[in-house]
């Protein structure tokens, strides 16, 4: 028999004997997609990591099956049958040619032959054991709960990826069991909001709260706090949250708190930013924190609550926290946001961040701790969830400059004596020329059809680095090289939308 045969005639019956899509809540995915393929010169993709099939019991993932045609060892699947465990981070595995099954116990690395599956309930105690310890009792309780609230998929709009479901298993896990400080790292692009989304719509729904760890659990809806540092950060999560009820989502403003005189608190799931935190709307202009592209800023005065918005709510009224980008400053000691983090300390806090544990950010690993899951830029590339990439670095012989009587100044003033250095080009002092060269020094050693991100000081700078990328590039199409900056707009997201679509060659640049 072939492979297909194999499966239809008797790898599928001896699993149905088992138990798997037969008993309530067990499940068989069938050619699981785990990832999308790496994305190849060209836009072409790689080929995929597909498990034959997927065991899944209570929504959550267990096991992986092999199949091989009954023609071949059952050895010939025993790589592959490791391989997606491993990615999927399952404690088990087979491997099957429908004669014979092999099993392996990734947890304890025991391996070998046997003559049947796992039953679900099985499978699911010994992924999950029991004890009869209370406080496992109520870990194993909320790890229930969770699991059978599946994802919310718009309408079959939305599935997660595999290591976004790994991101939220593994949250809600280090919760249930009594973290206070989470922390995952995942690299921009890989959907971050999205598991903010899943992790808040298990707990909305489940009715999760700080009282859920105790005996005296009070049976309602948590109140969750997203806090960005910057509005358009906080206004697409506010978006993203769409499946919740409408007077679930509430967006906190320093205009609507000015208006009303105190912090709203009619809704359940909260979207601010640290500068309105760190604002007294009472009495401070709205300014900067009314702009849609505004981010947090260290504020002079000295850290009290009463100080702030912030302060307006109870310690305890936040059940969690999800702090995006925390990286860029929300745990850091000499930062006033870490008061924020501090006053709101009996909530469950979530960092969210891009950036892998270094020097200049061991102060966010240090308040949250280790990741509970990581996925790297490496590994999103090659699962073909995100472009390969190429840096290329342009430099000039003027990394620095003088004026001197025989230069010309177009506008403005330059101060004489000054040397200007690498940080004031293109924000102080702007030479055409200089960018000029730059641009077409880099349109000589690249290749102009293949997309490319222009990294630029200001949007000031951006337009004429565009500009001189469309004068002196070999295409003349008026969309070859477009801006994305906050003054673009509507026009500028759709522009972006369209140069990550990997299907659609324009706008290159």
């Amino acid at each position: 028999m072939n492979e297909a045969e194999t499966r239809a005639e008797l790898i599928d019956p001896k699993l149905a004997a088992c138990g798997w899509g037969v008993v309530e809540g067990s499940k068989i995915l069938r050619e699981y997609h785990i990832t999308a393929g790496k994305i190849q010169t060209g836009g072409i993709k790689g080929k995929k990591l597909t498990a034959d099939y997927v065991l899944v019991y209570k929504g959550i993932k267990l096991a992986v099956i092999e199949a091989k045609s009954n023609e071949l060892e059952v050895g010939e699947g025993v790589a592959q049958a490791k391989q997606y465990a491993t990615k999927l981070s399952l404690g088990f595995t087979y491997a099957t040619n429908g004669k014979v099954i092999y099993r392996i116990n990734l947890q304890t690395g025991e391996e070998g032959l046997t003559d049947h599956y796992f039953t679900p309930e099985e499978l699911w105690n010994k992924t999950y054991p029991n004890t009869s310890e209370a406080s496992n009792k109520i870990i194993n309780e909320w790890r229930d709960k969770f699991s059978e609230v599946p994802f919310e998929d718009k309408s079959g709009s939305w599935q997660l990826r595999y290591y976004q479901e790994l991101a939220v298993r593994n949250t809600l896990e280090a919760l249930a069991n009594g973290q206070k400080r989470i922390l995952l790292t995942l690299a921009t692009g890989t959907g971050k909001t999205a598991i903010a989304f899943q992790i808040a719509w298990k707990l909305f729904q489940t009715r999760w709260n700080l009282s859920s760890a105790g005996s005296d659990y009070v049976a309602r809806r948590p109140r969750i706090l997203f806090l960005a540092d910057r509005n358009i950060l906080a206004d697409q999560a506010y978006n993203a949250f769409s499946s919740f009820p409408e007077d679930a989502l509430v967006r906190i403003k320093p205009s609507e708190i000015k208006k009303n005189g105190n912090v709203p608190t009619n809704g359940s799931i909260f979207f601010t930013i640290f500068q309105t935190f760190m604002t007294n709307a009472k009495v401070a202009k709205d300014k900067d924190v009314q702009n849609e592209f505004a981010s947090a800023a260290e504020l002079t005065i000295e850290y009290k609550a009463e100080n702030f918005n912030f302060g307006q709510y109870p310690k305890d009224y936040f059940d969690f926290i999800i702090i995006d980008e925390c990286h860029r400053g929300g745990a850091n000691d000499e930062g006033n946001w870490r008061g924020i983090l501090e006053y709101f300390s009996p909530a469950v806090q979530l960092g969210l961040t891009a950036t892998p544990k270094r020097k200049d950010n061991v102060d966010t690993y240090k308040y949250f701790g280790e990741p509970v899951y990581i996925y790297s830029l490496k590994e999103g590339i090659n699962d073909g969830f995100l472009t390969p990439f190429k840096v290329k670095r342009i430099k000039t012989t003027l990394d620095d400059y003088r004026y001197t009587s025989d230069d010309t100044i177009v506008e403005g003033e330059v101060e004489k004596d000054k040397l200007y250095e690498e940080k004031d080009f293109n924000r102080s002092i702007e030479i055409v020329a200089r960018e000029a060269k730059r641009v077409n020094i880099y349109l000589e050693n690249a290749n102009q059809n293949e997309k490319a991100i222009v990294f630029c000081a200001t949007q000031s700078h951006a337009a004429l680095i565009r500009e001189l990328i469309n004068q002196n590039a070999r295409s003349k199409d008026p969309f070859y090289c477009v801006r994305v900056t906050a003054n673009d707009g509507e026009e500028g997201e759709r522009q972006l939308r369209e140069f990550q679509d990997n299907e659609k060659p324009f706008p290159p640049y």
